[in-house]
């Protein structure tokens, strides 16, 4: 009844591990993802992190010290990722989510990981090589934030940089840029063969969608994702439905979902014809895959020991 359904991991495990870190990456490997979804910003020195968060998340992120002695830029947290060098940034300890409310679910289930540090891009694609994880696709989400250009890179120079560390790592052809900032994914358009128009609600207007406006497309979301160029689109799960389902397969362009966590939803996302997936728990969902009798992804062997 269904073609293959890929199971991402969004941003590696997050339900699991430390979100975007290399044990975090690693583990969504072990446990065996078709795709590792993670975020990229640039720092202050035009070095490519992983971050979800334009500004210095308190939940993720702990200040430990100075990167220089009387350093004026510290405390880190709460700071713009592109006000601090990397050496700033690589003092922050991203391995212990600090639970700020009561329905942070993620802080109960999330195994800490004390003095993990922020990744560079380079290093992650260091570590896809070192395990040899041949056949897992890359999804790299670039975080801009257009109604906030003070925190975002250049688009054009930020989606250049990006295809620029993959090329060197010799892993653009499996590779996907994904983004809200659909200037990005313009940006791209020749740079990189698979994009990903993401989007939800608040994201539903020109600045976010390089200036269309859906209601020329009838709110065709698929339709206007398809006019920038993209070649998957990636909705928010509240947003799917019966019409935008058959928009995108009108266009023949793929649905990959965010953020699915409940196996019964996603079981019906499937039935609707999304062709992925994207959970924080890649356990559960191998669960599901094995119940629908889908085809799994293979686990990647780990290495030994992955320093953070």
């Amino acid at each position: 009844m269904h073609g293959y359904v890929e199971l991402h991991g969004h941003r590696g495990a997050r339900g699991l591990r430390p979100e975007n870190t290399l044990p975090g990456l690693a583990f969504a490997l072990e446990l065996g993802v078709d795709a590792l979804e993670f975020d990229v910003a640039m720092s202050a020195d035009g070095q490519l992190v992983l971050t979800h968060d334009l500004l210095v998340s308190p939940v993720t992120s702990a200040d430990t010290g100075m990167a220089t002695p009387d350093d004026e830029m510290f405390p880190y947290v709460g700071k713009p990722i592109n006000s601090l060098t990397l050496a700033q940034l690589r003092t922050l300890d991203v391995g212990v989510r600090l639970p700020q409310r009561p329905d942070d679910v993620f802080a109960l289930t999330q195994v800490p990981l004390p003095d993990t540090r922020m990744p560079t891009l380079g290093a992650v694609l260091g570590l896809i090589g070192a395990l040899g994880a041949d056949k897992v696709r890359l999804n790299v989400e670039l975080k801009s934030n257009p109604t906030r250009p003070d925190l975002s890179a250049d688009p054009v120079e930020f989606a250049e940089t990006v295809v620029k560390e993959l090329d060197k790592h010799d892993k653009l052809s499996r590779a996907s840029m994904l983004s809200f900032d659909w200037r990005i994914l313009k940006a791209a358009e020749h740079l990189i063969d698979q994009r990903y128009a993401l989007i939800e609600r608040v994201t539903m207007s020109p600045e976010w969608m390089n200036g269309l406006d859906l209601a020329d497309f009838d709110g065709d979301i698929p339709a206007a994702a398809a006019e920038v160029g993209a070649t998957t689109l990636s909705p928010d799960r509240v947003l799917v439905d019966e019409s935008l389902m058959a928009g995108a397969s009108l266009r023949g362009m793929p649905v990959a979902v965010w953020t699915v966590n409940d196996p019964e939803e996603a079981s019906h996302l499937i039935d609707m014809g999304a062709s992925a997936i994207v959970t924080d728990y890649p356990d559960r969902m191998r669960l599901l895959w094995k119940a629908r009798n889908l085809p799994l992804p293979e686990p990647v062997r780990p290495l030994r020991h992955v320093d953070a």
